[in-house]
């Protein structure tokens, strides 16, 4: 079922969202001082690429730096990428195949909100993030 949902996915949203996070971690790559935001979009490219059958956990080594970058991340790019997440969960909402894909979107807004200090695991190891 994942991998049917997953296909459908891809297809319907997954390609996009992951292309958009794609160039905007190449962007902040390329901006030297923002890598560690780069790094954080092309892990949300792959989450958005391939999202169900895997979760988001907090990473138990994030300190007070990733903090300090969640906010600049949540001030500069969180809110509009949530209010994208928002607007293209409504359309796949307005049809039934496409309710467990509006809800996978709207899975996504806390992870693009503030996604320092998280990681992307497989649902059937969620607790690999702690090293168990």
């Amino acid at each position: 079922m994942k991998t049917l949902l997953n296909v459908i996915w891809l297809v319907l949203a997954g390609f996009w969202l992951a292309l958009g996070y794609v160039a905007a971690g190449i962007v902040c790559c390329v901006l030297i001082v923002t890598i560690p935001f780069g790094i954080a979009s092309f892990r949300i490219a792959g989450y958005a690429l391939w999202p169900f059958g895997r979760t988001v956990v907090d990473k138990p080594t994030s300190g007070v730096f990733s903090v300090i970058g969640n906010v600049i991340w949540l001030l500069v790019a969180g809110i509009w990428l949530a209010i994208g997440h928002v607007v293209t969960a409504i359309p796949l909402f307005l049809s039934i195949i496409g309710i467990p894909l509006g809800i996978a979107n709207l899975k996504m807004i806390p992870i693009s909100l503030l996604p320092l200090g998280k990681d992307v695991v497989s649902t059937d190891r969620p607790f690999a993030g702690y090293g168990r």
